[in-house]
């Protein structure tokens, strides 16, 4: 017997470059700074707060829109910050991680054919998401070295097919983040369009040196077409929990749960009902700039005597660094030496890219324990 053939829906996927590093630095005994997430406790009263929901009965399911509770913190949170107001019956949805959300959003508006404009280098998610929905991908570059969006080139992707844009601020993976003008001058070149928006924020509380986060929500005309993603997983430090949110405005909303109900259903009760009553106390997430900037100051000091150019780090938790003073190796080929030879485990920006574009820079996840840091440095010090 022989399992039958079938075509495969994503035939140029493999296994993601970030498990693979992961697995290559185990292999190795690297200090792993490649993949996305802390290895340190989240808040020992999150815990709590899902273990007293656990204890209190809420162990079935919960609303297919998201527990009321956690809806209303989320509108109340955008409300404080963005002073954008979304109904948290109609436009906000609790999901299984951003991930599902984006995915969800694209499969909710994206018909066979449609164009879709992601701007690179961006998360490895956006492609397979817009090819299953059976959308035509438009790769438009932000501006290499700055990556700054190009307005001009945005525009000229831009055609009667065109249905959806993804754009990430605190951006994944070059750490920049979109200032005040830039959005003003994506929403007027957006304004005479049908063009709808997914505005992946799940950094969001991670923007340093007293600068703020532009949230497509503070903005009228991006806020009225636009999906936007957060994660409570990289906020709080959970990202095994996968629970994320979307506030869209209530027709988009309507259509997005269509696509949830069947691929989802609800997310995780108890967590819901924790991340809830955590989130009546606002300090936890507006702390968190300060803490991740302490991070990344300990990582960039660290790197100052070595031979790697330290690129601007505005957002997120992640630092990128020029290495072509050491080393004349493509990226990846970079990454897998450095994991190797020296034991510490970065990304190649060029995986970011649908066609490896290489610029000899890698990407450093700074969102590990201080120790974790010093030992990464004291090896890197060695280039």
């Amino acid at each position: 017997m022989s399992t039958p053939d079938f075509p495969s829906r994503l035939p140029q996927v493999g296994t993601t470059i970030f498990s693979v590093m992961s697995a290559l630095a185990a292999q190795h005994g690297a200090v792993n700074l490649g993949q996305g997430f802390p290895d340190f406790a989240c808040d020992p009263a999150l815990i709590d707060a899902v273990t007293r929901a656990m204890q209190a009965g809420h162990n079935q399911y919960p609303p297919m829109t998201g527990v009321p509770a956690l809806r209303q913190r989320v509108a109340d949170k955008i409300q404080t910050l963005h002073q954008r107001s979304y109904c948290p019956d109609q436009e906000i949805t609790i999901t299984a991680g951003a991930t599902q959300a984006i995915l969800t959003a694209i499969l909710a508006c994206v018909q066979p054919g449609d164009e879709v404009i992601v701007l690179e280098p961006c998360y490895d998610s956006y492609v397979p998401g817009i090819e299953l929905a059976g959308g035509r991908v438009v790769r438009v570059p932000l501006t290499p070295g700055s990556f700054r969006p190009d307005f001009e080139k945005i525009a000229a992707a831009i055609t009667p097919r065109t249905r959806l844009l993804l754009a990430n601020t605190p951006h994944n993976p070059s750490a920049t983040i979109w200032t005040a003008e830039e959005m003003a001058q994506l929403q007027a070149l957006l304004a005479p369009t049908n063009i709808l928006l997914i505005s992946d924020e799940v950094y969001e509380h991670m923007v340093f040196d007293g600068q703020q986060h532009q949230s497509a929500a503070r903005f009228p005309g991006l806020a009225e077409r636009a999906f936007i993603v957060s994660s409570f997983g990289k906020t709080f430090h959970v990202t095994g929990w996968k629970v994320g949110t979307v506030a869209a405005p209530a027709r988009m909303t309507a259509e997005f749960r269509k696509i949830h109900q069947f691929n989802v259903f609800t997310v995780n009760t108890p967590m819901q009902h924790g991340l809830a009553e955590y989130l009546r106390q606002p300090a936890p997430y507006l702390e968190l700039p300060a803490f991740y900037q302490a991070k990344r100051d300990l990582f960039r000091a660290g790197l100052q005597g070595s031979r790697l150019k330290l690129l601007p780090s505005q957002g997120s938790y992640f630092q990128c660094v020029d290495y072509s003073a050491v080393s004349d190796l493509p990226e990846q080929a970079f990454c897998e030496w450095l994991t190797r030879e020296l034991g510490v485990a970065a990304i190649a920006l060029s995986a970011f890219y649908g066609d490896g574009f290489d610029q000899q820079v890698v990407r450093f996840c700074f969102a590990k324990r201080d120790d974790t840091l010093h030992a990464a440095l004291e090896r890197l010090r060695r280039l």
